[in-house]
């Protein structure tokens, strides 16, 4: 069952566009990821699918409820994770709870016999009396988890979960996130971390400028977009290196000090880089990283 399907979206702010006729769907228990650079589309994509800008064509469907026409009633059933942490300083823990389950119509009551659960399972059992000031960026991140799922809700939409933790708490959420999914809870994910799209995703988009540009599994679009083998080259001489080795792989790209050269392969290219003593390599499988730089760029986006 699709528990939100877009169809043909669009959305412009003055003459710049930035969704540019999107479609996608999402089947219940299932996450779903949207990758791309900053400045891709991905934050208003979200925003579309919440009703919360209205998009200029196109159709939304979220929980069988057509957006933004019955947007609120919709969103009783979602949980959020925004890309930056909106907690209440003024409040402790618990009455930030609290205060966001009222938003959905919750009783306090209700809302009190579910908080000890949410605070286990955002690993801050005991803090509940704690004022969000004491509460490390880590805490602050899997509190703002845990309140988006003070209404147990069907899907949560999660933008850039993991930004900026540390590789502890980045690991716990993904923990927490596969209990989730374990659940047939629904997820929509953004994410800039490669290895959390390729650990959680079971389908996702590459997007940018507004469009999709690749879609299927992590592994599907391994697949389908680069070589199967990477070597990555460095060292004095390297690019001197590169300029006469060039056709010992299929495509090489040069990133500062750093040549990667992509290969079906790479055994001709290994054996040539054992005389290389000056040189330095590492032989890996090719990942979404790699992906997601091809079909994106390397350049610096703001």
């Amino acid at each position: 069952m699709e528990v939100l399907t877009a169809s043909e979206l669009r959305k412009s702010y003055g003459a710049n566009e930035v969704v540019c006729g999107i479609s996608f769907s999402i089947r219940a228990g299932e996450c779903f990821g949207l990758l791309g650079p900053n400045g891709a589309g991905k934050t208003t994509t979200l925003r579309l699918c919440l009703g919360l800008i209205e998009p200029d064509s196109g159709r939304i469907s979220l929980g069988g409820a057509p957006i933004p026409k019955r947007a609120r009633e919709a969103r009783l059933r979602v949980g959020v994770v925004p890309q930056m942490d909106n907690l209440d300083p003024d409040f402790t823990v618990e009455e930030n709870l609290l205060v966001y389950g009222r938003y959905f119509g919750l009783q306090e009551r209700a809302i009190r016999e579910r908080i000890p659960a949410l605070l286990e399972f955002a690993g801050l059992a005991g803090r509940a009396q704690s004022r969000i000031q004491t509460l490390s960026g880590g805490m602050k991140r899997r509190l703002t988890l845990a309140r988006a799922l003070v209404n147990d809700p069907d899907i949560i939409f999660m933008d850039e979960p993991t930004t900026g933790l540390d590789p502890q708490a980045r690991h716990l959420i993904w923990e927490r996130l596969r209990e989730l999914l374990a659940q047939r809870k629904t997820i929509l994910l953004t994410t800039h971390f490669m290895e959390e799209a390729e650990r959680l995703c079971g389908r996702l988009v590459v997007m940018d400028h507004g469009r999709f540009i690749s879609e299927g599994s992590p592994r599907e679009l391994i697949a389908s977009n680069i070589e199967p083998e990477v070597v990555e080259v460095y060292g004095d001489g390297v690019g001197d290196w590169a300029a006469r080795s060039n056709g010992l792989a299929s495509r090489m790209e040069r990133t500062g000090e750093t040549v990667f050269c992509y290969a079906m392969d790479p055994r001709p290219l290994l054996a040539a880089l054992e005389s290389e003593h000056g040189l330095r390599y590492l032989h890996r499988p090719a990942n979404l990283e790699d992906v997601f730089l091809k079909l994106t760029g390397r350049e610096l986006r703001d």
